[in-house]
């Protein structure tokens, strides 16, 4: 372990330092050329499934209000929207028609990864008896992860032009990104022992699952959890039941010990669901201080392990069950867009 300036006492639990003093991949580095080759090794029948869904799913913003459908519009030519463009309308000789468009996105939307700087927390880093908001590996609000004090620069704003006004110069989706993100991947089938029921799975629950269908999760796996959540919200064509939601598909327990214990031995990489949040969220009742979400707090903030959301795996799932597979090739970067703090993905699994 190496304690760089940043930070003076580490979480409990956390792996700081383990990976490098200014280590900005966490779990990812668990993703060895070795585990690449596993992945590889994985893939028999050519077949592959895209595990996204079209990013304008769920449909209004009903999982969180602050998050919307994407926005198309075209970009301007000559003053002009430039759709459907005849470039014939500046010289005559010229007989293209062009179209070019621009996107208003909301970067965690619908299918998602969420980067290092996603999730924070309020930690005594300098060992002083002050807590700071600090990021995974001691990295710093308002130091490595910047955003504006003014409302008017946040959000989408008419006057808001092409300025960018936040930007995460340290654990950003591009660190991510550079990582490449492929090997290999475990699905964990819990709709097919729990079906919609809205079960809250604590280590109990996911242990007895493994073993019923003969999983082993080893170092470096990406761990992709089915809970048949993102093809329930396909089924309501973008117009989301908010209550029936709220109420279906297994979530994990975030508040179990032996959980979060499960997912710091277990050497997994990156945790990703179908579900919003992958845990409950809310998250179950806890008296005193502590994490909104705590799985993402041990995850995010003190494994550096990447979360990823909304992924629709249930074609995936149901092939690797008919075939009594649960492993798979795992392909999933995020944009490369420095300074993010969440990405949409498009993975693509092999088989």
């Amino acid at each position: 372990m190496q304690s760089p300036t940043r930070w003076k006492k580490r979480p409990p639990g956390s792996n700081w330092g383990d990976f490098g003093a200014d280590d900005q991949a966490g779990r990812l580095n668990l993703i060895t050329p070795a585990k690449v080759l596993q992945g590889i090794a994985e893939v028999h029948h050519g077949l592959s499934f895209n595990l996204s869904l079209p990013l304008d799913v769920p449909g209004g913003n009903v999982l969180n209000p602050r998050r919307h459908p994407p926005v198309l519009r075209p970009t301007l030519r000559n003053q002009q929207p430039n759709m459907n463009y005849a470039l014939g309308k500046d010289n005559p000789q010229h007989t293209d028609v062009v179209s070019d468009d621009l996107a208003i996105m909301y970067l965690q939307y619908s299918t998602q990864w969420d980067s290092l700087a996603h999730i924070g927390s309020l930690f005594d880093a300098n060992d002083d008896g002050d807590a700071i908001a600090v990021y995974y590996n001691g990295y710093r609000a308002g130091t490595d992860i910047i955003g504006p004090s003014d409302a008017s620069d946040a959000g989408i704003a008419p006057t808001m032009g092409t300025r960018s006004t936040s930007n995460a110069q340290a654990l950003g989706i591009e660190k991510m990104a550079e990582r490449c993100v492929q090997g290999r991947a475990v699905m964990i089938d819990l709709h097919a022992h729990l079906g919609n029921q809205r079960v809250h799975v604590d280590y109990s629950v996911l242990s007895d699952i493994l073993s019923n269908d003969g999983i082993t999760i080893e170092s470096g796996d990406m761990v992709c959890l089915h809970t048949g959540f993102a093809d329930l919200l396909l089924s309501m064509n973008r117009q989301p039941d908010e209550q029936l939601l709220a109420n279906s598909c297994a979530v994990l327990e975030g508040r179990d010990p032996k959980l979060l214990e499960w997912i710091s031995d277990s050497g997994l990489s990156v945790l990703i669901a179908d579900n919003y949040a992958v845990e409950a969220h809310p998250a179950s009742h806890h008296n005193g201080s502590c994490a909104t979400l705590p799985l993402h707090e041990h995850c995010l903030f003190k494994l550096g392990i990447h979360l990823g959301e909304l992924w629709h795996l249930t074609p995936l799932a149901q092939w690797l069950r008919a075939h009594q597979r649960s492993r798979f090739l795992l392909t999933a970067p995020p944009l490369r867009l420095p300074g993010a703090v969440g990405s949409p993905v498009a993975p693509i699994a092999t088989v």
